[in-house]
């Protein structure tokens, strides 16, 4: 079940782009929605759960996360919060390709046996819809060709799933699954929180992000 709504979460993405096509001023609310959440459900469960370890290098791991999703920031030009510089190209986005998958497969990985699963499930989910609306529309004002561009697609909605996959079955992943959760709380907090404070043009208060970012906050709370 897991897999099928991980890969779900692109596929409804994709469906987004192509029927509804959503304005950026939406895409950027349903942003500041998923990074309210995923910033709440990693304060709120993966946090307590790293920190009630013996390990006493957590937050050494948690800064790990955070360098590592600045040097995969370099190559994705920052697609996982939601920048995605538009451009006529016929040329496969390797880089962009790569950096993605990579993320979404760690993040995928401490979904097995995890106390918060449902949590930390839904947080991932969320987080995707808006990623796979970004994705669609790069690849809907490219030039690159449908078949390359439904293949990077369906490649990356199996990420996450093979990630979850592998946290489940190869015994390094299992042995310091709590090391490696806390190095996806430090890609969470980057992610997130760019997301959310990014400053606004001319620095005006924007009221429909900040109540998105409320919704998102609550609902996680909630959930």
């Amino acid at each position: 079940m897991t897999y099928i709504v991980l890969i779900l979460s692109v596929l409804i993405g994709i469906v987004i782009v192509y029927g509804l096509k959503p304005s950026t001023k939406t895409v950027q609310l349903l942003l500041a929605f998923s990074g309210a959440y995923l910033l709440s459900i990693t304060i709120l469960h993966l946090l307590p759960e790293v920190y009630i370890s013996n390990s006493t290098t957590i937050g050494l791991y948690i800064l790990l996360g955070l360098l590592l999703q600045l040097i995969l920031d370099f190559f994705s030009k920052g697609a996982e919060h939601g920048h995605i510089h538009f451009q006529e190209s016929s040329t496969f986005p390797w880089a962009l390709f790569i950096s993605l998958s990579l993320h979404a497969f760690m993040e995928g990985i401490p979904l097995a046996n995890n106390h918060h699963h449902d949590h930390l499930l839904w947080a991932i989910v969320i987080h995707k819809i808006p990623i796979a609306i970004i994705l669609g529309t790069f690849f809907v004002r490219s030039s690159i060709p449908k078949a390359a561009a439904i293949l990077f697609l369906v490649l990356f909605s199996l990420m996450s799933p093979l990630g979850s996959f592998a946290g489940e079955n190869i015994p390094f992943l299992i042995t310091y699954k709590t090391q490696i959760t806390a190095i996806i709380i430090g890609i969470f907090l980057h992610i997130s929180t760019i997301i959310l404070f990014e400053t606004a043009k001319d620095h005006k208060f924007n009221l429909l992000k900040f109540t998105a970012i409320l919704i998102g906050m609550l609902v996680a709370y909630l959930a």
